[in-house]
């Protein structure tokens, strides 16, 4: 299916779920907001905690970025087969409680002055592991409990959560490292990963039963293909994953360096650095005219435009070396934060509208594979 004309509207779909009961994505999105802050919390505390207490290089720094991603792309098309054949919603809380553990283990250590950079590594690793199967599945869950035709606005909230919760967990992140250290910060999003398992198991919506043969490693593979056909087939869903892969990797080589840029290039302070991206994170901008932006001009320019405005946003960083670090950190960052969203609930939406609910699993899991399969590369090469 192509994008014709300027004013593409979502396709409808022949598998066109009932009504939700709208209570359930509440739960859903409540507990996910907590949950994105602490991980907030952990995306700008753990790489710290590397830099300035286990004095990390740059190369060490990167690989430590690339192990929270790397289990996308060898995991990914796995976990898409799992995830439209088991519950989603148990897949999710299993991964939540994974989470919840490894991460529990960093201020554990840290209390007794026995965390090392390996474990630090592990943490990474494991946590990017939950994270593959929660972040896959969470995209096919959500189809689940809403409706195709509010799948823009629940994206749209979701986008939302997720531009406060870092604008709050970058600062609230800069404070903690700041006043009682990174591990704090860290045993933060452990907790925060609990109370997502809670609203989860609140959650009653009846989710579609797998009806199709018995797993095998044949019909696993089979099942992988099809994913990847579904994918390859849909020249809206080829161009989609090639954009956001690439620009997926530049953000990667960009994240695995920032902060050594900032705190040893820039010499800037914790404190202060959080409080500038906490600031800078006005994505809720661009989730709340997210729908707007598209309906003004097609889906395509929609997500051309969005796409351009965030690759401007990551090299203006580099004019902080002129002066005014602080400031060009907060416009520039500003400009990523309100362009990822437009792109991000659209292109999202757009998917999820496309493909019927009972292949969702694998067709997130093929898009997660190569989207994301691009991020620890990226990382590695920044580093």
């Amino acid at each position: 299916m192509r994008f014709h004309g300027h004013r593409r509207e979502f396709p409808a779909i022949g598998h066109k779920l009932p009504v939700v009961r709208m209570s359930d994505f509440n739960k859903l999105w409540a507990g996910q907001t907590v949950s994105l802050l602490g991980s907030a919390l952990t995306v700008f505390a753990l790489p710290t905690l590397a830099v300035l207490v286990l004095h990390a290089t740059p190369l060490q720094v990167g690989f430590l970025t690339a192990l929270q991603t790397l289990p996308f792309p060898i995991l990914g098309m796995f976990v898409g087969v799992l995830a439209d054949r088991l519950s989603r919603r148990r897949i999710m809380i299993v991964a939540d409680v994974a989470r919840f553990a490894v991460l529990a283990t960093v201020p554990l250590t840290a209390a007794f002055g026995v965390l090392h950079l390996p474990q630090v590594y592990a943490v990474a690793l494991v946590s990017g592991i939950g994270s593959a199967f929660f972040g896959i599945t969470y995209q096919s869950y959500l189809p689940v409990v809403v409706s195709v035709d509010r799948l823009t606005d629940a994206n749209m909230k979701l986008e939302f959560s997720n531009s406060g919760s870092n604008m709050v967990g970058n600062a609230l992140a800069g404070a903690l490292v700041q006043l009682v250290g990174a591990p704090a910060a860290i045993a933060f999003d452990a907790l925060s990963y609990l109370a997502s398992v809670a609203t989860l198991l609140a959650i009653r919506t009846e989710e579609p039963v797998y009806d199709g043969p018995p797993l095998s490693l044949r019909q696993g593979v089979r099942e992988m293909v099809e994913g990847l056909r579904i994918v390859l087939q849909s020249s809206d869903l080829r161009w989609i994953m090639g954009a956001t892969a690439t620009i997926n990797f530049g953000g990667a080589m960009m994240g695995a360096v920032v902060l050594i840029f900032a705190y040893r290039i820039l010499h800037l302070q914790p404190g202060l650095l959080g409080l500038v991206y906490g600031l800078a994170e006005v994505g809720f901008v661009g989730a709340m005219f997210s729908t707007r932006v598209r309906a003004r001009f097609g889906l395509r320019t929609t997500l051309i435009a969005s796409l351009l405005a965030s690759a401007a946003g990551l090299g203006g960083m580099l004019f902080a070396l002129l002066g005014l670090p602080y400031v060009v950190l907060l416009l520039s960052s500003a400009v990523v934060a309100v362009s990822v969203p437009i792109y991000n609930v659209n292109q999202i939406s757009y998917r999820q509208a496309l493909v019927d609910v009972r292949m969702q699993g694998r067709m997130n899991a093929t898009m997660r594979t190569f989207v994301w399969g691009t991020l620890p590369v990226g990382a590695l090469a920044g580093g």
